[in-house]
């Protein structure tokens, strides 16, 4: 199931997506702001008759979460593929990941403000020439990024520094996006503080922003005696970065920290944060269902059709 809405900071939003004949989504966003009149906007996600010219193949860039290396997406990319999407992945190998122990070095680390760079040039310097790839691969010019986990993150401070002359829509999936509330630790040591105060929001105009957050286990507190141990720890970790236990998510990012203020943000039930630890009865926001809910935010711009109604 899929609902689409807006952050918490943004005006209450409520969507219903019901498939359509072809089995694509057509959610129905309505935007209530305190009780008067609201607009009813219906988002079209169907391929229809368009005047812009119709591309064989949409270009994208999967970039991946902490931890996780290139490999990992193969069977996502099959996937993209298969939906006559052309998909390349940013190359990455689990180890590259200890480069980012470079930061220890860095006083700022410590002091909890430390910045993108230098500690994450090394992953900034693959989305450039992951872009470049795709570029040249499909005959685009230009690239929608499909951002998992960290990469989100990662994905807004290179569209920071390089523009985003090459990136015309950005899919985030499962990606933390918002910093910790005072008095929680910024597990990145700052930088997400950092990227939320350079780029707030969906910070290019330019750009369509989505951002997609899976509801697999609501985490609980730790002392609730009630509640699976499941719960109990997933809550550990969600309030590690949202500052509280009891709220839903993906196992990994709670749902609030995954939204930006004029985004596009979709709940997508009984979805899992990773490729790693899918499967059976845990799918992830690439297993071929889920995916068949939000690929049409891929494939085609939102034609946005508004109409003003009286509450």
């Amino acid at each position: 199931m899929l609902t689409t809405k807006a952050c918490s900071r943004c005006p209450s939003v409520t969507s219903s997506a019901r498939p359509t004949t072809a089995g694509r989504i057509r959610p129905v966003i309505t935007n209530n702001v305190n009780g008067a009149r609201h607009r009813a906007i219906q988002i079209c996600l169907a391929a229809t008759t368009v005047d812009a010219p119709v591309k064989t193949k949409r270009a994208v860039v999967v970039l991946p979460g902490l931890g996780n290396a290139t490999g990992d997406y193969n069977d996502f990319v099959q996937e993209l593929e298969e939906r006559d999407i052309s998909a390349t992945v940013a190359e990455v190998k689990r180890i590259d990941w200890l480069r980012n122990a470079a930061g220890l070095l860095d006083i700022n680390y410590w002091k909890g403000t430390l910045k993108p760079r230098p500690t994450v040039d090394w992953y900034l310097d693959r989305i450039t020439a992951a872009v470049e790839q795709a570029k040249e691969k499909s005959g685009d010019a230009q690239v929608c990024l499909l951002a998992h986990s960290a990469g989100g993150w990662m994905a807004r401070v290179w569209m920071l520094e390089n523009g985003v002359d090459s990136i015309d829509t950005i899919i985030t999936l499962g990606s933390p996006l918002q910093p910790p509330p005072p008095g929680v630790v910024d597990q990145t040591r700052g930088i997400l503080t950092y990227v939320a105060e350079a780029s707030p929001g969906a910070f290019h105009p330019e750009v369509k922003y989505v951002c997609l957050n899976g509801k697999f286990i609501e985490g609980r507190a730790l002392g609730d005696g009630a509640a699976s141990l499941g719960s109990r720890l997933t809550g550990l970790g969600y309030k590690q970065v949202y500052g509280s236990a009891e709220v839903w998510g993906d196992g990994i990012t709670p749902v609030p920290i995954g939204m930006l203020e004029g985004a596009t943000c979709v709940e997508l039930e009984g979805v899992y944060h990773s490729p790693l630890g899918a499967g059976e009865g845990r799918p992830w926001y690439g297993t071929p269902e889920i995916l068949d809910q939000w690929v049409n935010f891929i494939k085609v711009p939102a034609i946005e059709e508004e109409v003003i109604a009286s509450s």
